[in-house]
């Protein structure tokens, strides 16, 4: 990876009576950073960061985001225009490669993603082992990491052919794993993919059909999920891309670091976010009942939170909720449903874009609120959605993975830490304690 940081002075650091000048770096875009990797070395001092909220871990081309702004860019290119106009693929390829591909390189990206989307047989049998009430992401945290034992070729990650093979078999495989888990916790027979069908598509189709019926997938439900991906396909340096850079950084086998991913991407912090907003418009159960909890929402004293407002980056509309709010409706008209649950969300959508209170501390609904949603009125149950959110950030976790593996500054992983436990003692024999 080309080093495109940019050195713009020196950060004057005074640790005590002594003073330290530390470099100061610009990309492209957004607030410089403080270079600190030597400040140790000279002052014997660690910087001091829980969550690693205002450390910067890598230089990145990948993805860009403005929170203030409402802002997200992928290789420069404004997520709305994306998900208007491009398709899953093309963002897999923009992502991994860097820039747009014309149509001959489209069509062999698109070409080898088609046929690598079969499983090896022997893979059925993990599935045979896990319970039926088995959670999905357990069972696609097990099977993505199983893959790193049918693809050994794969694990020689300096070669570029190899790592290529990798990236385009996680992209080709996540949506037939997906739909396989979704298959097994309904007792329902695993459908095999389909190369004359696009990539949602596809995923809808081997979700849905079933042998004893034709299955004609809706072209307004295929873009949208296509959109959903879109959307979902990369968020910068977030939990669990950080967990896939930081396994990555070892040299740790492709799969083996996406299964990382997968495990990180499923805490209720993370991944589960739609998952919980639909809880919580099934706790509010009907539109008569939005005035309490809109009141509970607005009383400090009370637990209660509504979930799917506002977001921790974005200070502004988050952009991706802008699209999914459109595909919402679209799935709605498309689908023409009657559910009280669909009903609370549109009115408290209206409230939360209308009421003085959301609007002056910014509650928008975020992402998860809308795809949340629509996901539930495909027919999705609340425990597939964050397989689905895996399914699309695979794409960002191995564009992310493929790029820490190219720069040659990365290291292994290695935080530091401030002990507060007990200081040196000697070990008393068990008789005499």
């Amino acid at each position: 990876m080309e080093n495109k940081i940019e050195n713009i002075g020196t950060a004057k650091v005074s640790v005590g009576s002594d003073n330290y000048e530390l470099p100061i770096y610009k990309g492209s875009m957004g607030a410089p950073g403080i270079d600190v990797r030597s400040l140790y070395k000279q002052s014997g001092h660690f910087t001091f960061d829980p969550g690693y909220t205002s450390t910067c871990s890598t230089e990145s081309q990948i993805t860009y985001i403005d929170g203030g702004k409402g802002q997200l860019l992928y290789r420069g290119y404004p997520i709305e225009q994306l998900a208007e106009k491009s398709t899953f693929l093309e963002v897999a390829y923009l992502l991994i490669n860097g820039d747009l591909p014309d149509k001959s390189q489209f069509q062999k990206f698109k070409r080898s993603i088609t046929h690598h989307t079969m499983l090896h047989d022997q893979v059925e049998s993990f599935f045979h082992g896990f319970r039926r009430d088995a959670h999905p992401m357990a069972m696609l945290c097990g099977t993505v990491g199983a893959l790193s034992g049918f693809y050994h070729d794969d694990a020689h990650t300096t070669e570029d052919q190899a790592r290529n093979i990798a990236m385009h078999r996680l992209i080709a495989k996540m949506p037939t794993l997906a739909a396989r888990v979704y298959k097994y916790s309904i007792g329902q027979p695993h459908v095999y993919p389909q190369n004359h069908l696009s990539y949602s598509e596809n995923f809808l189709n081997m979700c849905f059909s079933v042998p004893a019926e034709q299955y004609k997938v809706s072209p307004t439900i295929a873009r949208a999920m296509d959109k959903i991906f879109i959307l979902h396909a990369d968020h910068e340096q977030n939990a669990s891309t950080s967990t896939v850079r930081l396994a990555g950084s070892s040299g740790a086998n492709p799969y083996a670091c996406i299964a990382a991913g997968v495990a990180c991407l499923w805490g209720p912090s993370h991944g589960g976010a739609n998952e919980a907003c639909l809880n919580m418009l099934r706790e509010i159960g009907t539109v008569d009942r939005i005035p309490e909890f809109i009141a509970r929402a607005k009383d400090k004293s009370d637990p209660f939170r509504l979930m799917g407002f506002g977001h921790r980056v974005y200070k502004n509309f988050d952009p991706r909720s802008r699209v999914m709010q459109k595909v919402a409706h679209e799935v709605l008209e498309e689908l023409d449903l009657s559910d009280p649950i669909l009903d609370v969300a549109k009115e408290l959508e209206k409230i939360a874009l209308e009421d003085e209170y959301f609007i002056a501390k910014k509650l928008y609904p975020n992402v998860d609120f809308y795809s949340g949603i629509v996901l539930n009125a495909l027919g999705f149950p609340t425990s597939m959605f964050t397989v689905l959110f895996a399914l699309a950030r695979t794409v960002g976790w191995i564009s992310q993975w493929n790029e820490m593996l190219e720069d040659p500054s990365q290291r292994i992983g290695r935080p530091r830490q401030i002990y507060t436990g007990p200081t040196e003692r000697d070990y008393v024999e068990i008789n005499k304690r």
